[in-house]
């Protein structure tokens, strides 16, 4: 299978039924996407596919085909990614740290469809990533950092 991933080509020999987060995990050595409850229930697996946030864990790698993954390894090289990191840093969001590569991608995923979130959108885009440190005060103020230093820029997000 030829899968994108973080703009790399790689061709994989797996299972079409395989999740994500195994092949990313397991099969390419990439272990910052982190196996969390192997549900969709917490967030700590997420990726994006296509931009989109998803949890790896429970998204056959046959979904993936055709699209571009992108990981926590890679996000920090997009414009949004760099300011979502950049914030979580700034505002020194992680304790644990177990969940934020999750929280990170959402963040971004988030920010580059949405330059100026309400705390709705916010609530939205960050349902289903659970830290079980309770940051998520840390991560809002983090997202609305982020998105103002954007705007201060005089760019979107972007």
């Amino acid at each position: 299978m030829d899968l994108m991933i973080n703009g790399e080509r790689r061709q994989i020999d797996v299972p079409s039924d395989m999740p994500v987060l195994w092949v990313l995990r397991d099969v390419l050595g990439m272990t910052g996407t982190k196996f969390g409850c192997g549900m969709s229930l917490c967030g700590a697996c997420t990726v994006q596919l296509d931009g989109q946030a998803i949890r790896s864990c429970v998204t056959p790698v046959s979904a993936a085909a055709g699209k571009a993954i992108t990981t926590i390894e890679a996000i920090g090289a997009t414009p949004v990614g760099k300011k979502v990191q950049a914030a979580w840093i700034a505002l020194d969001v992680p304790q644990c740290g177990y969940c934020q590569s999750g929280q990170i991608m959402s963040a971004s995923a988030l920010l580059a469809r949405n330059a100026r979130p309400t705390d709705a959108d916010i609530d939205a885009a960050m349902a289903g990533n659970i830290c079980r440190c309770g940051t998520y005060g840390r991560v809002r103020a983090a997202i609305k950092r982020a998105a103002s230093e954007a705007s201060i820029s005089g760019r979107g997000v972007r």
